[in-house]
């Protein structure tokens, strides 16, 4: 669904997204939560949790695929070395 710009996704629009990637890339994130942060917009603990910044709920979706997927992708790859 196309939302116009500046308007907040909800937050199972937001997981959906996350299990909608991670089943395309192979993954299983044990969690995903959401919450304000200061200093960046994702991050992925090598236990698998995905958590990210609550401003992205309002951010255009293809901004959100692209933190979702970097963050996702790091469950394969866990640093952002030249393989990543």
């Amino acid at each position: 669904m196309l939302r116009p710009p500046g308007e907040t996704v909800p937050a199972w629009v937001f997981r959906a997204e996350v299990l909608t990637w991670a089943k395309h890339i192979g993954v299983e994130p044990r969690k995903t939560s959401l919450r304000q942060t200061n200093s960046k917009w994702a991050s992925c603990s090598n236990s698998g949790r995905l958590t990210s910044n609550s401003e992205t709920l309002s951010q255009p979706a293809h901004f959100r695929t692209e933190a979702i997927v970097h963050e996702l992708l790091h469950l394969k790859v866990p640093n952002n070395t030249k393989l990543f």
